[in-house]
């Protein structure tokens, strides 16, 4: 069983419930040590006095502020006292629309549940109701010297905590992003309009979370394990080149024919006219990376597995030509 990050009271209107939260997500990330090169020396970060350059220990070290003329030192006591009862209470301020809260605002995502049998009847009384009502209680809470915005949802029978970012945490898109179409006053025509709408129906989907998996975690994996080994893995393909604003009708009505199948080949045995049909540069350009390694393995080509995609569809179409 998890252990949680933070125990209280979780309070509305003049109902309580003691409560614990929990972490809601896993990170995939794969944790390197830092090593000296050409050596299998570790690398330690280390708490250090500036000044007398030793080491200093976890409990002689003080919180301080720096106001430009000295140092202010706080000790964590201090910042407990100043909110005994906040520190370990969840107050719930009223009860929001879930469409009212833009995403923008959403930072991590916690499990709630209640600390003990006894206490059910009131958490499950809570979370059908907000589930009814399909609305999230708005509090404010403080966790680890930090206090947090947060709101309670109803989801699968049980109780989630969102912590949201403050009001002014969020920055204003048009002083940040400079060339905005809106300041700019760039215009997309019609025909460019319906073709970017025709090509969002095609791409159509259902949210299925399952389908989609931590690709770029998987390749440092194989990327360790093939080094270990003594192998080499093939090259990413080459990011993506920016669509000339000239060629952009064209590069939507391409988009469209491949989004509805237009586009895409089946791979398979060829021969004669077919094979060199398929082997024309316009065809490899609309295979994919596993699709041009798969037939460079089939006609042995040599380096293929270090190549990037651009380079395996060069070197399949060199080798028909030879032929």
């Amino acid at each position: 069983m998890a252990r949680p990050v933070w125990t209280g009271v979780l309070s509305f209107g003049l109902v309580s419930i003691p409560i614990g939260i929990y972490t809601a997500t896993d990170s995939h990330t794969i944790h390197f040590h830092q090593l000296q090169r050409g050596t299998s020396d570790r690398i330690r970060n280390r708490r250090v006095n500036e000044r007398t350059g030793e080491e200093v220990a976890l409990d002689d070290i003080v919180k301080a502020y720096d106001t430009g003329e000295e140092y202010v030192l706080v000790e964590p006591a201090e910042l407990d006292d100043i909110a005994p009862g906040r520190s370990k209470s969840l107050e719930i301020s009223g009860f929001v629309d879930l469409a009212e809260i833009d995403p923008i605002f959403f930072d991590r995502t916690y499990y709630v549940g209640p600390k003990g049998k006894e206490y059910t009847k009131v958490y499950a009384l809570l979370e059908k109701a907000l589930a009814k009502a399909e609305r999230a209680g708005v509090a404010t809470f403080v966790m680890r010297g930090r206090e947090y915005l947060v709101a309670l949802k109803a989801e699968d029978g049980i109780l989630t905590l969102h912590t949201l970012h403050w009001a002014d945490e969020i920055r204003n898109p048009r002083q940040e992003i400079p060339d905005l179409p809106a300041a700019t006053g760039t215009r997309a025509g019609a025909k460019e309009m319906k073709m970017a709408e025709q090509l969002i129906t095609a791409l159509g989907m259902r949210w299925e979370p399952e389908d989609f998996h931590d690709t770029y975690q998987d390749k440092v994996s194989a990327l360790i394990k093939a080094k270990g080994a003594g192998e080499t893995v093939e090259k990413a393909e080459p990011a993506a080149e920016a669509t000339n604003v000239v060629d952009l009708t064209e590069a939507l009505r391409a988009s469209v024919e491949r989004a509805r199948g237009g586009g895409r080949r089946k791979a398979g045995p060829a021969s004669g006219k077919a094979r060199d049909s398929l082997d024309a540069p316009d065809s490899l350009d609309s295979l994919t990376k596993a699709q041009l390694y798969e037939r460079a393995t089939a006609a042995g080509v040599p380096g293929r597995s270090t190549m990037t995609r651009a380079e395996l569809a060069k070197a399949l179409a060199s080798g028909s030509r030879a032929a």
